[in-house]
């Protein structure tokens, strides 16, 4: 499956460089940039996983309809920040997603946990699939999950997503684009994240390349 591009993969190369920088050899990657090809109809699930939460705030429940799911890997390091890190960075990208299905950038969780150019950037990539009426189907593995920490309440994560088994369906036609699998289905990601007063790990900011060579299988 092919996604839309995140509106902030070419302005933020400054700080692609800055998060290259801080997590060394550590490459995490991506999340997927184009649309998923989506499904139509499906009951609501609880969104994989049901990261443990950091932090005592009052988290948002998300939901995925029975047609999609996240699967993420590398959720434990054996050090609690860093696993706090992780899973809070796992539901910063399922509360985009959840915000691509039920057709709305006003949900609790996308603004829970994204800020500043990663939720501005995240607004503009739901809206994409709004106004083309599309939504997403299938699974999408997230893997290669790295964190490293900067102090107490800053943490840079990188990632890979792997989108070759999600596709992109449209509510009207209920059209699936099943787009061959290429080097294209696999996505590298570089985020910074901070920890805000209630404990929770927002990511603030992010950056992806498509087609990276150190997310290929």
């Amino acid at each position: 499956m092919k996604r839309r591009t995140l509106p902030a993969a070419v302005a933020l190369a400054a700080t692609a460089a800055l998060l290259l920088t801080a997590c060394g050899s550590g490459d995490d990657s991506s999340k997927a940039n184009d649309k998923i090809a989506g499904a139509g109809t499906g009951s609501p699930t609880s969104a994989s996983p049901s990261a443990s939460a950091s932090g005592t705030a009052d988290r948002p429940k998300i939901t995925f309809p029975s047609y999609a799911k996240n699967v993420f890997e590398d959720q434990k390091t054996g050090d609690a920040t860093k696993d706090a890190v992780l899973a809070d960075s796992a539901l910063s990208i399922n509360s985009v997603d959840e915000a691509i299905f039920k057709g709305s950038t006003s949900t609790k969780a996308l603004g829970f946990y994204s800020a500043d150019k990663a939720l501005s950037s995240s607004i503009t990539y739901v809206q994409g699939y709004i106004d083309d009426a599309d939504t997403w189907i299938g699974e999408t593995r997230y893997f290669e999950r790295k964190v490293t920490l900067a102090g107490a309440d800053k943490a840079y994560v990188t990632y890979c997503s792997d989108e070759s088994k999600s596709f992109i369906k449209n509510k009207k036609t209920e059209k699936v684009d099943r787009t061959p699998t290429t080097a294209n289905a696999y996505v590298l990601y570089h985020t910074v994240l901070s920890k805000n007063a209630e404990g929770v790990w927002q990511t603030t900011d992010i950056v992806s390349k498509r087609g990276d060579k150190s997310c290929q299988p």
